[in-house]
């Protein structure tokens, strides 16, 4: 095939990163979008010069177009059983926006649709192609670190506090959701956890909400049990923790990560900065980058660029629909743990937990 012809459904806030990306890559052309909305869907339609008649508001003439070979389903997770439905029965290749799906049997029902109708699918997970996480799987790799006996993860913003009724928001339905932080963000951060040391044996959560402005939660710490090493996730869009003056009047998020990986030979560090270095066994601290960047930008070029060489390798994608059933099960894990105070996630059963 000489070009894959892409139809992305949802030009909403975060399209525009998937648009950027498949405008850059060789072999793609972007041939159709599809909104509910008419205005946005013209606005992304002027941005990247797709004719008024290849932009869909109605979703049955967007699914029917033949010479669509890969959907992009950029959509909030309450549609996607459905759009990947239509899209797999419509003999498309999908990548489908994270969070995956709204329920586990939602999630192991898309994934069965797409084996079915032998279609590829794969989750738009991009976390870890991000800058210091691919370098930090790298040295991973390495096995510089020696074994590895703990892992550390904070994650920081001062975010949900600001979410006062009337104030502007990129995402404004962070507001109404039930279940906010470790579902909107725990997609992203599991799969990275997962990528840097594999799947766990045990899951145990605390879970709070400190913003009146929210209905779910916005803090919590994780611990993740491996047989014989544990990771930490310390995760707020709540706190002060570090920030060092006045945020910015436009109330959007404003990440900050850090990371701590010890091995048996040596500790890995990234620094809220975005630096990143090597702690020898003897204490000597080396720099490996001075500055990286959470660049979700080129996080979905290389993404998006590894989903068509998979598909012209005929390999199989890092974060498939089947891959990503594991993320799902330790994101249901969370709250099913937290409401109960106990240890749950079963690593080798089926994805399925009881809702909380």
């Amino acid at each position: 095939m000489n070009m894959w012809k892409v139809g992305l459904i949802g030009t909403g806030y975060w399209s525009v990163n998937h648009l950027n990306a498949w405008r850059r890559i060789p072999g793609v052309e972007i041939a159709a979008l599809c909104n509910r909305s008419r205005g946005k869907l013209e606005q992304r339609g002027r941005e990247f010069d797709i004719p008024p008649e290849h932009l869909y508001t109605d979703a049955e003439a967007f699914f029917a177009r033949d010479d669509l070979h890969i959907i992009d389903i950029a959509t909030g997770p309450e549609t996607h059983l459905e759009l990947v439905t239509r899209a797999a029965r419509a003999g498309k290749h999908i990548l489908c926006q994270k969070p995956f799906a709204v329920s586990p049997e939602e999630a192991e029902e898309m994934v069965r649709v797409a084996r079915e109708c032998d279609v590829r699918l794969m989750v738009t997970e991009n976390w870890r192609w991000l800058q210091p996480n691919q370098m930090i799987k790298r040295v991973l790799d390495e096995g510089t670190l020696g074994r590895i006996r703990v892992g550390r993860y904070i994650h920081t913003d001062y975010y949900t506090p600001r979410m006062a009724p009337g104030t502007p928001l990129p995402q404004p339905f962070f507001r109404e959701m039930p279940r906010l932080l470790f579902y909107e963000m725990g997609a992203h951060w599991f799969d990275t956890m997962r990528f840097f040391f594999g799947d766990p044996e045990r899951l145990y959560a605390e879970t709070l909400r400190v913003s009146p402005y929210i209905a779910g939660e916005d803090s919590g710490i994780v611990t993740l049990g491996y047989e014989d090493a544990y990771v930490v996730m310390d995760m707020s869009w709540a706190t002060r923790r570090e920030l060092y003056g006045p945020p910015d009047r436009q109330v959007q998020a404003e990440h900050r990560e850090q990371i701590a990986i010890e091995g048996d030979r040596g500790t890995l560090k990234l620094y809220a900065s975005g630096r990143i270095s090597l702690i020898d066994a003897g204490g000597a601290e080396t720099t490996l980058a001075e500055r990286t960047e959470l660049d979700h930008a080129e996080s979905h070029y290389r993404l998006q660029s590894h989903f068509i060489d998979c598909l012209n390798a005929d390999r199989p994608f890092q974060t498939s629909g089947e891959d990503n059933l594991k993320t799902m099960n330790l994101i249901f894990s969370v709250y099913r743990s937290a409401e109960r105070r106990e240890v749950v996630y079963d690593p080798v059963g089926r994805l399925s937990v009881d809702a909380p």
